[in-house]
C-alpha cells in the first residue's frame, strides 16, 4: 500500500497562474476573445497540469486494461465470458476498434492482463493479473482489499512507467465482459442513482436479459450495502480489476502532472473512483465522448467534466482518446501558430469579452 498512499500525498492542484498567463496569449491572438471555445480551454487546462504556457505532443498512447469479472456467470451479458481474452489477443494483433483508430491517430497501444481468466503466451502483454478474474459479487465481495490496491497500484505503476519513458498524454481503455454491471454498480453506490439510471445493455441485450442485469445488479448492491463515502470498500465489494488498474493510472497522471483522457462509462466511473480518493485528480482528466449508456450523461455531471465528443459511442475499449488526441494536438498547435493583435498593431482591448 506504500506506492498507493505516497501517490496521493503527492497529487496538487493545477497551476491556476500559469492557466491565467495562457489565457492571457490566447487572448492576444487575432481573434474575437474566447472565438475558439473549448479548444482554447483544452490548452489551458493543459498548461495548469505541466506548468508550461507552451506544450506539445510528441507521444501518445492508449492502454487497455484488461480484466475477467465474476458477476458474468449470472447471466448480466449475451457474450461469453472467453471474449474477453480472444478481444485481448485480437487487439495485440491490431485488428480491434482501438488498434484501428489509434494507429490512424499516430497513437501506440499497451495491453495489459489485470485478470484474465487465461495466461496470453504473448511478450507485448504487460502482466499485472492480480487474480484469474474477480468473484461473483451477487455470493461474495469482488475482491479483498489486498486485491484492490494491488489493482490500483498497477495502474499505477504502468502510468509512471510510460510516462516516465516520455508519452506526453495516456488515453485509458478496457476489456472485459461484464464489466458495464461493474461500473453500472459502482456509480449506483456513489451516486445514489437506482440500477434504472445507471445500468445499460452493454455489449447487447434482450429486454429480458436486461431486466435480469438490473435486478442482479441491484441485488448485489443490497447484499453488501457499502459505505459511499469508502471508495475502497465500494470498488472492492462491486468493483473490477479493469476499473481499478484506470483509476491507479489517473491517479499516476495527477503525481506526474500530466494529462490523461477518460474514454466512455466504464473508463468515467474509474476515473469517479480516483476524484473520490483526491479531488485533484480532476484537474488532470479530460473526457473524450459522451458514451451512449444510460448513466452517461449523470456520469459526466458527477466528474464535473465536459466531453469533447458527442458520436453515439458506447464500445469502450479507450476508442474516444485517439480521437481527442488529435483535438488536443490541434488546440496546442493553434496556439503555437496564430498571428496575434501585435502583429498588426492593433489592440485587443477594442474586443468585449463575452465568455
Amino acid at each position: 500500500m506504500e506506492l498507493f498512499d505516497k501517490t496521493l500525498g503527492e497529487i496538487s492542484e493545477a497551476n491556476k497562474e500559469i492557466m491565467n498567463e495562457t489565457r492571457e496569449r490566447w487572448d492576444g491572438l487575432f481573434k474575437t476573445i474566447g472565438g475558439l471555445g473549448t479548444l482554447e480551454e483544452l490548452s489551458i487546462k493543459i498548461s495548469g497540469m505541466t506548468g508550461k504556457v507552451s506544450n506539445k505532443i510528441d507521444k501518445k498512447a492508449v492502454v487497455v486494461m484488461c480484466a475477467d469479472n465474476g458477476i458474468v456467470e449470472e447471466g448480466v451479458s449475451s457474450c461469453p465470458q472467453d471474449f474477453t481474452v480472444k478481444l485481448t489477443k485480437t487487439t495485440l494483433q491490431g485488428n480491434t476498434a482501438i488498434s484501428v483508430l489509434s494507429k490512424f491517430n499516430g497513437a501506440d497501444v499497451f495491453v495489459v492482463d489485470m485478470g484474465l481468466l487465461e495466461d496470453i503466451d504473448d511478450e507485448r502483454v504487460i502482466n499485472k493479473k492480480v487474480s484469474y478474474g474477480t468473484k461473483n459479487f451477487l455470493k461474495e465481495a469482488a475482491m479483498t482489499k489486498d486485491e484492490l490496491i494491488k489493482a490500483i497500484e498497477a495502474g499505477i505503476e504502468v502510468a509512471d512507467k510510460f510516462y516516465a519513458q516520455g508519452y506526453d498524454i495516456l488515453g485509458t481503455g478496457e476489456l472485459g465482459i461484464g464489466n458495464t454491471s461493474t461500473s453500472a454498480a459502482i456509480f449506483s453506490i456513489i451516486s445514489d442513482l437506482p440500477v434504472e439510471k445507471t445500468c445499460g445493455k452493454g455489449a447487447g441485450l434482450t429486454e429480458e436479459q436486461f431486466e435480469k442485469k438490473k435486478k442482479i445488479v441491484e441485488a448485489a448492491i443490497k447484499l453488501h450495502n457499502p459505505d459511499r463515502d469508502n471508495i475502497l470498500e465500494v470498488m472492492e465489494t462491486v468493483g473490477g480489476y479493469d476499473i481499478a488498474g484506470m483509476c491507479g493510472m489517473y491517479l499516476s497522471a495527477a503525481k506526474n502532472r500530466k494529462p490523461i483522457v477518460v474514454d466512455g462509462f466504464i473508463s468515467s466511473v474509474a476515473a469517479l473512483c480516483a476524484i473520490k480518493l483526491n479531488e485533484n485528480t480532476r484537474d488532470f482528466m479530460i473526457a473524450s465522448h459522451l458514451s451512449k449508456e444510460p448513466g452517461a450523461s449523470a456520469l459526466m455531471e458527477e466528474l464535473g467534466l465536459e466531453p469533447m465528443l458527442d458520436m453515439k459511442m458506447r464500445l469502450g475499449e479507450g476508442t474516444g482518446c485517439p480521437m481527442t488526441f488529435r483535438i488536443i494536438e490541434t488546440s496546442l498547435y493553434t496556439l503555437e501558430n496564430m498571428g496575434t493583435f501585435a502583429d498588426w498593431d492593433l489592440k485587443p482591448s477594442v474586443l468585449v469579452d463575452i465568455r
